[in-house]
């Protein structure tokens, strides 16, 4: 089973590699990481993909409370929310048929070129996991040049995550 987790942690030199390394030495991997600072300039939010059982997410979760750093976690994937990939892809596309070809797929897909060079273009496009993969799928027979992805990133729709579904010793709950 796939869980996309967000920790909310101070945004401090090396928060990133002490809690990565510390899920990398307990055996956990994971599939997708994203890191970007909040609303609030001294925090930062981590989502991760990690696969496996809720024995596995209770594991992590508990790892990660122990984190002085970490404020707060949340099993994103519990509650209704959006998620995103974004996705920046360079394909071979000469001018003429080929090149009108690539524009009519990333129309349809609804992405944005955002360079064209002699004979390639950089196309953008973001969404659920699944559109981004049918994209490389579409841009395979163009001959794909170079291809590069963000970590997942999600958040709870509406008005968020309950502060009853936070961890509540991070929450300043008890």
């Amino acid at each position: 089973m796939r869980h996309v987790l967000s920790a909310v942690v101070q945004n401090v030199p090396g928060v990133l590699a002490h809690i990565s390394g510390m899920l990398a030495s307990r055996g956990y991997n994971i599939d997708s990481l994203a890191v970007g600072e909040t609303e609030d300039p001294d925090l930062s939010r981590m989502t991760f993909v990690v696969v496996g059982d809720d024995r596995v997410l209770e594991q992590v979760r508990k790892q990660l409370e122990k984190i002085v750093t970490v404020v707060k976690v949340v099993d994103v994937s519990s509650h209704d929310h959006v998620e995103r990939d974004l996705m920046l892809l360079r394909v071979k596309a000469a001018p003429g048929r080929k090149r009108s070809e690539v524009r009519e797929l990333v129309d349809i897909f609804r992405g944005q070129i955002v360079d064209v060079g002699p004979d390639e273009m950089m196309i953008e496009i973001s969404g659920r996991e699944s559109k981004i993969e049918a994209f490389i799928e579409s841009m395979r027979p163009y001959e794909i040049a170079e291809l590069v992805r963000t970590g997942r990133i999600a958040m709870v729709r509406g008005r968020g995550v309950p502060e009853s579904s936070a961890v509540p010793e991070l929450t300043g709950k008890k």
